[in-house]
């Protein structure tokens, strides 16, 4: 057997762009390396299949990233006025936010658990979850002139009436002059005015109906059944949407959204049933703004004031702070997150501030981080080979609660190895733990 590196020379490492990769393996070696110990003629896993093999193996590498291997990666965002920052595309979970200062140092910013950005629901001027309008039937009728313009109206809605089939729905919109009509999907058997009652239903929109939202509405447009385009009457009008909304009309399937704006082309997720020229639709887009929130990133935080803790403020009443929570008694701003929606929103002083988020992954998102430190490859070994054995039914008990004790045993050790505890490094913090806690 060869040694590792015989294949590549010192100038070919030190030309290059992986540095320190010797210290991991890849999953696929890792994979490759149990086939050939634990699979075949007279082994523990005589007949395992290689893909039983890899789904093992990624998930070891999954839960080990999570609490035992080094797997903490980091994202430095500007806060916008916003006030809100994307979680990155492989986001499992966070370890620790903070903001950095004009000389690099990092300042712990702390959660804030006493508010939220909840779900803010449609209500009428009676304070019920629904949305009502005055509406003209027509006796047989299928088709209904409302008494004003209603954009959070929308295609797929239930509507409700003492003279409308209960559960119809609204199958087409048009809006013209300010005044929108809507066609249902049954008859009226009344003529005159009546009070309709508009609530969600489930198609496709998930309940998202009651939920505040922003509505445009548009005229003018054309598209082309069978293509997924939309052709605004200007550039103006296409820039007033966002990508996310909700296209409502009958041209377009139930829960169909815009997935691009360019100039005045609009680009649909589904294509159009029928060809429709000066058209007019309203686009919907929940707009995920509660009064919670709106009040959180409107407001002066106390923390604003950046004291340094070394004038006359603090010194002279050293002790009667004693007691105060310490994520309140900081001037590093706060934050809290929103996983529903996949945002994380900051108090209003760290607008412009450049943040840095810090967030376990869990190591397979993409074929270049499935790499495992050579400190823990033991322990992938032992989640594999129980996983695989756990999964037979002609594994002896004793065997598999010998390997559970195996990866157990082989996960803490490779624990203790990647905490990478220094003894010096340990004897300088308690060098300092006789100074004075300033902040």
């Amino acid at each position: 057997m060869s040694g590792l590196l015989n294949n590549q020379t010192q100038q070919r490492y030190y030309n290059g762009d992986d540095f320190g990769g010797y210290q991991f393996i890849s999953l696929l070696d890792i994979i490759d390396n149990f086939s050939a110990t634990y699979v075949g003629e007279n082994k523990l896993l005589q007949k395992t299949l290689r893909s039983d093999i890899s789904f093992h193996a990624h998930r070891a590498l999954q839960e080990l990233s999570f609490d035992t291997l080094k797997s903490c990666k980091s994202q430095e965002v500007e806060i916008p006025a916003t006030l809100t920052m994307l979680l990155p595309q492989d986001y499992v979970n966070y370890v620790k936010l903070s903001w950095s200062d004009d000389a690099g140092i990092e300042h712990v910013i702390y959660p804030a658990s006493k508010t939220s950005n909840p779900k803010s629901i449609l209500q009428n001027s009676d304070g019920d979850y629904a949305l009502t309008a005055i509406g003209t039937l027509s006796n047989g009728g299928n088709s209904i002139t409302l008494d004003a313009e209603y954009k959070n109206i929308w295609v797929g809605m239930r509507v409700d009436a003492p003279n409308i089939t209960k559960g119809s729905t609204i199958t087409a919109i048009s809006t013209i002059s300010s005044i929108t009509t809507i066609t249902i999907s049954s008859v009226a058997t009344y003529s005159g005015d009546e009070t309709l009652t508009f609530l969600p239903t489930a198609y496709g929109y998930s309940g998202k109906l009651l939920d505040q939202s922003t509505a445009v509405l548009l005229t003018g447009l054309s598209w082309t059944g069978g293509e997924d385009k939309i052709t605004t009457a200007s550039s103006t009008d296409a820039s007033s949407l966002s990508i996310g909304m909700i296209i409502s009309h009958e041209d377009f399937p139930l829960g169909t959204r815009i997935i691009d704006i360019t100039g005045a082309v609009i680009t649909a997720s589904r294509s159009a049933i029928n060809t429709g020229s000066s058209e007019n639709a309203n686009f919907v887009i929940y707009d995920g703004v509660s009064d919670t929130w709106s009040n959180y990133k409107s407001n002066t935080p106390s923390e604003n004031n950046n004291d340094d803790y070394e004038d006359d403020v603090y010194w002279p009443i050293d002790g009667s702070r004693f007691g105060l929570d310490p994520q309140h008694s900081q001037t590093n701003g706060s934050y809290y997150i929103d996983c529903n929606a996949g945002k994380i929103h900051f108090s209003s002083n760290l607008s412009g501030k450049t943040v840095i988020l810090k967030y376990i992954s869990d190591g397979v998102g993409t074929d270049e981080e499935m790499m495992v430190h050579k400190f823990a490859e033991e322990a992938m070994y032992k989640w594999i080979a129980y996983g695989c054995m756990s999964a037979r039914i002609d594994i002896p008990e004793h065997i598999i609660r010998r390997f559970k004790r195996e990866k157990f045993a082989e996960t803490r050790k490779a624990k203790l190895r990647l905490s990478n505890i220094k003894l010096e490094e340990i004897t300088q913090i308690l060098r300092g733990k006789s100074k004075q806690i300033k902040h």
